[in-house]
């Protein structure tokens, strides 16, 4: 009954603040209940266990294991995604739109999301670029809706 009583309210902490968060969340869960961690570990995305989750930045996180979970806490920044876990080269682009957890990339230690398989093929083709348009881009569309 504790473990159900800590994820409802985990849960209801992110549909709460889901219109608020800067991240792209779905029901209020980041990446989809994948393991933010797990990309850096693992080299794959990896769906979580809603055994192991913590709210940060207004969006609940799930994760592998209480390892990857620790990690996260210690430094979330290093493991989120950027651009708030919206589609990278949409944000290139100067929109903000879904991403999908399969559709990742790491770049110079970052985690990068795409819309779709299709999308982060061309991402790829030029991302240092695509990049630098999206934080350029990010400075204003982070606080849109």
């Amino acid at each position: 009954m504790k473990y159900f009583l800590l994820v409802l309210v985990a849960l209801m902490l992110g549909f709460k603040s889901n219109a608020q968060s800067n991240f792209f969340t779905t029901d209020g869960v980041a990446i989809g209940g994948y393991d933010p961690v797990a990309y850096f570990l693992l080299d794959a995305p990896v769906k979580g266990n809603p055994e192991f989750i913590w709210v940060w930045n207004e969006a609940t996180w799930y994760f592998q294991s209480d390892k990857n979970r620790e990690l996260f806490k210690n430094n979330p920044e290093q493991y989120a995604p950027q651009f708030g876990g919206f589609c990278a080269y949409g944000v290139s682009r100067n929109y903000k739109v879904k991403s999908e957890p399969d559709a990742w990339s790491i770049v110079n230690g970052k985690l990068y999301l795409n819309y779709n398989s299709e999308v982060r093929k061309k991402w790829l083709t030029d991302k240092e670029a695509y990049i630098q348009r999206a934080e350029a881009n990010w400075v204003h569309l982070k606080n849109t809706r």
